[in-house]
């Protein structure tokens, strides 16, 4: 009986196994979120420039490399094609989440025709800052999980070698004197 339960509480809460596909889509998730900054400052350099805004996206595109790259290499060739960049920004929000901030900034600086800079470099502040609290809470819930087996170990140690013989002694003094 103990084993099934067993078997069904870790069946619940051990996590499942992935495809090579999902792990993939996970991992390069990871990649652009850690990109997304350096990404935004790039762009806000590039942009600041007066540079057309495909040949901003290319260059860094390319300095950025990996699948942020690949992600702006698509952008700068449908704003060199003529796309709206409405269209292109908003779609790159929708296919990869992790980039939906940048394209909402990107969005909003087209269609009101304020310059981008100001609203890159707060979306890498804001990423960046985002970033470190997650790093803060996974390092704190380490350290909770850390301790959690060494409760496990020390607690019954500490009750059979301090609690029980106080307990005992107790017991046997109450039984001699009744």
């Amino acid at each position: 009986m103990a084993g099934l339960l067993l078997t069904a509480g870790l069946h619940r809460w051990l996590p499942r196994a992935r495809s090579p596909t999902e792990r993939h889509a996970a991992w390069e998730q990871q990649v652009i979120a850690g990109q997304l900054p350096l990404t935004a400052d790039l762009l806000a350099a590039c942009l600041a420039s007066s540079g057309a805004p495909s040949a901003a996206v290319a260059a860094v595109g390319r300095s950025v490399g990996g699948p942020m790259g690949r992600r702006l290499g698509a952008i700068s060739a449908e704003l060199a094609l003529g796309a709206p960049p409405e269209l292109s920004w908003n779609r790159l929000g929708e296919e990869w989440p992790v980039l939906a901030p940048l394209g909402r900034c990107l969005v909003r600086t087209s269609i009101s025709g304020a310059p981008p800079t100001g609203p890159l470099l707060g979306l890498a502040q804001a990423q960046r800052a985002s970033t470190a609290r997650a790093a803060h809470i996974r390092v704190r819930r380490a350290g909770v999980l850390a301790t959690a087996p060494l409760g496990v170990c020390f607690l019954p140690a500490f009750i059979l070698i301090s609690v029980v013989p106080v307990v005992l002694g107790l017991t046997s003094a109450f039984a001699r004197h009744t």
